[in-house]
């Protein structure tokens, strides 16, 4: 008999919760339907047969998913409010396995390294008493204690807990290690005053004891994941480690216990065993420190995400029924009315109904000069609010505002792979086995050549081989530069999508670009309305009746103007926007079309001499012609003027200096287009391009071998924009063109093409430099290591010299990264 089932499962505290949950449940035979609620925390089961708390506990339990079941009549311990800086999806840093991500901190199966938490801007705010941190809530008040206002806690992230681990972990291990180091070097200091105090044989066994916490419990983790590799075949740096270390430890404990098995070119001059276990500790300490000043440099690397979701306030003043109440951001909804103070930063995205001030935007548009908003004018999140106050209504909340948007871009671009890793993927896949056998053959070319103690010298030159080549160093090389480089970009307003496009972005040679929105502001004017009849306001009425349900900035300002004449607006019918061409509406039976002469084309419509020498009159001068056909019959036409942008000559000017071809493509008239392209130094333009011929463009430019980016701010854009090697879109245009591109520039302005190429070319420089480092230390480390310069000038390498080489190696490929941060694109 079917029946339902409800139960409390506490622990679940996001999507990944519910799925876990929910697919943990599915395991369990008849069930035909299940529910789970997040903010409830209920889960409502419809199954044949009966199902029980214990049961389900058992369910979870055994697919991993460590929540508690309660049946919906207990009485719930409550639970403490989750405090997370992530989503509590981890990734690895050097994306081994692409996009795949796990829902807890652990290591990579590939490269062994502890993965990083995805940032979340939707994350849980709590609020704590100053003073009394026991109190703990996720709603803004006051302290049920002392009364004093609560404060947004601080919550520390998974990477600082780990670094923090790691640290404790460190000095552990140097407390143990430093002894070890000291009785081995007193076997070189003159008279070897230890051995004098204390025998030498119980110095080689206070050797061991001090050794065994660093295998057994600091360092065990390298040996952990140099087993895990070699059982699933993924060699990685902890592969070489935890042999090299491995082997030199099980045959110092070999040698200590049974020195009498090893042949006389194993022992010193008084006949011991040479012992190992300062090489054991002192390598896998500085392996420790290598993996601290990695924790810690990673941190950083995607400090620009970090930066960006401080930039989301926690709080905003709600207005209900005209009373403010102080609530958290995630408590906001659309439609809400939001008073926002001076100095406070903006809550959500949205529009000013009442008020005007001055916004600070430069953390979003990287523009340091704050913007004047009145009543209509739009407002974003994270913006900081000048000295005057004003009501917002609020549009877009949560994932959903243009913060949200510039987060999530950031981190996909920075998780994303570039062309160039590829190469260094298929390096890495055969790195780790040819140091192993590069090591081998080490190990046998000292045993036949080497001077005696041969077999010593031998096992100690294989040592150093696998201990000093670093594969990580090479993993790392570009995805820490992607990081950084997308981070820097978002400080500047440019929004790279993916690795992708950044770096073909520096092998552009073609840039074709639209007009309206792109070289001019975008914020076309009704300068004219010429009618044949001369009755100008009657021809402004139609025309603006027929725009009054247009988005197009064109219609916006057609009607403005009707507005400052207190036309009034008649009612349209059959409205219908032809892409390219222009659009066409009813109104009181009459047939009204208004467009381009591709439109007039269509409708088998021909202009006066007349009116086209007033039409070219005004091209000419870089004015936009729309002409009004009323059934038939060619009434007019409207001048629109759009003012070019102060920096495009600039950008142009500098775009050609770094040998990019500029070419403009627009739907206007080739008259206009000829006008424009003069006055920002354009030498190749097309007028009256449809967006199949913007589209043709791009595909006979790549089949010339040319690298083509489009930039654009309008649907008609968005085809040329995804066929283009890097599609650029304007972020003060549609939706559609900045879904179709790789790249978006929130001010909307070329002079950031000038940016973007020049963070193309630096990020890649950077990435090439990392590559170099990597692969010039391994290349020159590893016959070192080996004992190359032995026979020339008596160089050996020091197994411990090489563990710190190879621990710093990485560093100095994320420390170079870092170096992004500090560049200067203007």
């Amino acid at each position: 008999m079917t029946k339902e089932y409800k139960f409390i499962v506490i622990g679940m505290s996001c999507q990944k919760c519910k799925e876990k949950v929910t697919k943990a449940i599915s395991t369990i035979k008849d069930i035909s339907k299940i529910d789970i609620n997040l903010e409830s925390k209920t889960a409502s089961l419809v199954s044949n047969t009966k199902i029980t708390k214990d049961g389900l506990q058992q369910v979870l339990t055994t697919q991993g998913v460590n929540y508690t079941v309660y049946n919906i009549d207990d009485v719930v311990p409550q639970e403490k409010p989750r405090v997370s800086t992530g989503t509590g999806i981890f990734y690895c840093p050097m994306q081994c396995e692409g996009d795949k991500t796990y829902d807890k901190m652990t290591s990579c199966p590939i490269c062994g390294m502890d993965l990083v938490e995805q940032p979340n801007l939707d994350q849980a705010i709590i609020y704590t008493c100053p003073t009394h941190f026991e109190i703990e809530q996720t709603t803004p008040g006051f302290c049920s204690i002392c009364a004093a206002k609560l404060i947004v806690k601080e919550q520390e992230s998974e990477e600082n807990k780990t670094y923090k681990k790691l640290l404790n972990k460190l000095i552990i291990t140097i407390c143990f290690s430093l002894p070890v180091f000291i009785i081995s070097m007193g076997e070189h200091i003159p008279g070897r005053p230890l051995e004098q105090v204390v025998n030498i044989h119980y110095l080689n066994w206070l050797q061991l004891i001090l050794t065994i916490p660093i295998v057994f419990y600091t360092c065990s983790m390298f040996f952990v994941r140099a087993w895990n590799s070699i059982i699933n075949w993924n060699l990685n740096m902890f592969t070489l480690i935890g042999i090299g270390t491995g082997i030199a430890f099980i045959f110092s404990i070999c040698a200590l216990l049974f020195p009498n098995f090893f042949p006389d070119e194993f022992k010193t001059d008084s006949g011991s065993v040479y012992l190992y276990f300062e090489a054991t500790a002192v390598i896998l300490t500085l392996a420790m420190l290598g993996q601290v000043l990695e924790a810690r440099a990673h941190s950083q690397t995607n400090s620009a995400i970090k930066e960006l979701l401080k930039l989301s306030p926690a709080e905003a003043n709600i207005l209900i029924n005209g009373e403010e109440k102080l609530v958290s951001i995630s408590e906001i909804e659309k439609g809400n009315l939001l008073k926002v103070k001076p100095g406070e930063k903006i809550p959500v995205d949205g529009i000013i109904i009442e008020g005007e001030s001055s916004i600070d935007e430069s953390m979003i548009t990287g523009e340091p000069i704050p913007v004047d908003k009145y009543i209509g004018n739009k407002v974003i999140s994270g913006t900081i609010n000048g000295n005057q106050s004003f009501i917002m209504k609020a549009e877009k909340v949560g994932t959903e505002t243009l913060l949200s948007q510039i987060i999530k871009m950031v981190n996909d671009a920075s998780r994303s792979r570039a062309p160039i890793q590829k190469v260094v993927d298929n390096v890495s896949k055969y790195f780790v086995p040819i140091v192993v056998i590069i090591s081998i053959v080490t190990f046998f070319i000292w045993v036949v050549f080497g001077p005696s103690p041969a077999y010593s010298y031998a096992l100690i030159n294989a040592i150093a081989v696998l201990i000093i080549a670093c594969p990580c160093a090479l993993g790392l090389a570009t995805p820490m530069s992607i990081m950084v480089g997308v981070g820097k970009g978002a400080g500047y307003g440019i929004l790279v999508k993916n690795a992708q496009a950044l770096e073909l972005m520096n092998k552009v040679d073609v840039l074709i670009t639209d007009k309206t929105g792109t070289i001019t502001e975008g914020k076309p004017s009704l300068e004219t309305v010429y009618a044949k009849n001369g009755d100008s306001d009657k021809l402004l009425q139609i025309i603006a009746s027929v725009n009054q349900d247009s988005e197009h900035p064109l219609a916006k300002a057609i009607i403005e103007s009707a507005k400052s004449k207190s036309i009034k607006l008649l009612k349209a019918e059959n409205f219908n926007s032809i892409t390219g061409k222009g659009v066409t509406a009813n109104i009181d039976d009459n047939n009204i079309a208004i467009g381009n002469t591709k439109l007039l084309e269509d409708l088998n419509t021909s202009l006066s001499d007349d009116m086209r020498i007033k039409a070219n009159e005004q091209q000419s001068l870089g004015k936009t012609i729309s002409y009004i056909v009323l059934n038939g019959n060619i009434e007019g036409f409207i001048v629109i003027s759009d003012r070019i942008k102060y920096s495009s000559k600039k950008a142009i000017e500098a775009l050609h200096n770094m040998g990019i071809e500029v070419v403009m493509a627009t739907g206007d008239n080739i008259n206009t287009a000829r006008y424009v392209s003069n006055e920002v130094g354009i030498k190749q333009f097309k007028g009256e391009y449809l967006p199949q011929d913007k589209l043709k463009m791009v595909e006979e430019l790549q089949n010339q071998g040319k690298i083509v980016a489009m930039t654009g701010d309008g649907i008609n854009d968005s085809p040329a924009l995804a066929k283009s090697n890097v599609g650029i879109a304007m972020g003060t245009g549609t939706d559609v063109a900045i879904e179709s591109s790789e790249i978006t520039l929130v001010k909307g302005d070329l002079i950031d093409i000038v940016k973007l190429k020049k963070l193309s070319l630096l990020t890649m420089n950077n990435i090439k430099q990392n590559l170099f480092f990597a692969f010039i230390y391994n290349t020159l480390g590893v016959p070192i290591a080996a004992g190359i310069l032995f026979p020339f000038f008596g160089i050996l390498l020091s197994p411990m010299i090489a563990a710190l080489a190879m621990s710093l190696s990485s560093v100095s490929v994320i420390t170079n990264s870092l170096r992004l941060r500090g560049l200067h694109l203007e």
